[in-house]
């Protein structure tokens, strides 16, 4: 195995800053740095943007030589440190989404934040993968058009915007055959469903509700497996949403990874907001919808405190992720004895990517230093709230 060389498209930051952020976005197999054209103009107001071809893709030369998604993963980490170095935020489409995967595991120092979309910790099955590199192989990738049409676009797309279809399409077309076949080998080795449980950069899994190679509930499983991890799908699209809503991809990823950037010039709305952004990704909507419709003149200040201060401070700082702060904030409440929050974060330690094992094994510790009595009441509000979830 060798690693391939990618080469790269570097936009520079609007605002001409050259240490601005650096922002690098993977393509989907298949397709080029075009994939991104309608993202790059938002994200680059204030990030530099850099993007890579696969191999034997746009302007990537192509390979004979086998590679794996952890060898582009390093071919990426060299286009970057051509670029500059340092560390950056990362997107990844599809196999783009599986580099982002092995930067994160491999690499934990580099990606600053890492966003995964329409992909997953293991992309179809091994012989699937082998199948298709043997049609590439025995017909080119002209063979690919007809599936392709069907799994990156959702229904109708198409009869609305025919020239980019006819663009992808071309561009697929283009492809060099036997580099096209080496990534689907590739793809057919690649399997971190375990690995990702160690990733600790922030990280966005984005679903398109279409998607039928990495349909939404791989990108649940996949945001349920990192700690921490935020799962959002679009409505309307199917594998390739920078194609088909590149305004919502271009939103997402600014505000995933403008989540802590410029933390103290951020106005009393801006922290409000990014609380309570937290607040329902931890709690759920239905939680933070009633706590909301509860809301009295008296209670609305000490509402709007707990959002900002607790939530927009504290559970957006970067030094912990979500799952380490509920692993505190369970031993908290059990150590102060405020049996009447347990049950809540119980649930959001479920959400933030704790296992029920591990629920209890943090009681259990908390036992030796709150006492026995507290870790008591605790482990039965903790069996309940699982019963409740069962039932």
């Amino acid at each position: 195995m060798t690693e391939p060389i990618l080469r790269c498209l570097v936009e520079p930051a609007a605002t001409g800053d050259p240490e601005a952020p650096l922002i690098v976005l993977g393509p989907s197999l298949g397709t080029t740095t075009a994939l991104w054209d309608g993202v790059v103009s938002a994200l680059s107001a204030q990030h530099r943007v850099l993007r890579f071809d696969l191999p034997g893709h746009g302007i990537s030369p192509a390979t004979t030589e086998g590679f794996t998604v952890a060898d582009l993963a390093a071919s990426v980490l060299a286009a970057v440190d051509a670029a500059g170095g340092g560390s950056f935020h990362y997107a990844g489409i599809s196999l783009g989404g599986a580099i982002g995967l092995e930067l994160a595991i491999r690499h934990p120092d580099r990606p600053r934040s890492l966003a995964v979309i329409c992909s997953g910790a293991k992309i179809g099955t091994a012989d699937g993968w082998l199948e298709r590199a043997a049609r590439i192989r025995a017909s080119g990738t002209p063979s690919q058009v007809q599936g392709s049409s069907e799994r990156w676009f959702a229904p109708g797309f198409l009869d609305r915007d025919p020239s980019a279809g006819s663009k992808a399409f071309e561009t697929l077309m283009d492809v060099d055959d036997e580099s096209y076949a080496l990534a689907c080998q590739a793809l057919a080795d690649f399997d971190v469903t375990d690995a990702v449980r160690s990733i600790r950069s922030r990280t966005l899994c984005v679903a398109g509700e279409h998607d039928l190679p990495t349909p939404p509930q791989l990108l649940v499983d996949l945001a349920n497996a990192i700690p921490g991890a935020r799962q959002v799908t679009i409505p309307g699209v199917a594998h390739l949403p920078a194609y088909e809503r590149p305004d919502v991809v271009a939103e997402l990823l600014l505000e995933h990874v403008g989540a802590d950037a410029n933390r103290g010039s951020r106005t009393v709305a801006d922290t409000y907001a990014a609380g309570m952004a937290v607040r329902r990704a931890v709690l759920g909507d239905a939680h933070v919808d009633a706590a909301n419709a509860a809301i009295t003149p008296e209670t609305a200040d000490f509402q709007d405190f707990i959002t900002r201060y607790a939530w927009g401070e504290i559970w957006t700082r970067p030094g912990l992720d979500r799952r380490t702060r509920s692993f505190l904030t369970i031993a908290s409440l059990v150590t102060g004895g405020h049996e009447h929050e347990l049950a809540m974060h119980v649930r959001a330690a479920l959400t933030n990517g704790l296992t029920r094992a591990e629920i209890s094994e943090a009681i259990l510790h908390t036992a030796i230093y709150a006492g026995l009595p507290a870790a008591n009441a605790a482990l039965g509000i903790a069996r309940d709230t699982f019963a409740k979830l069962d039932g």
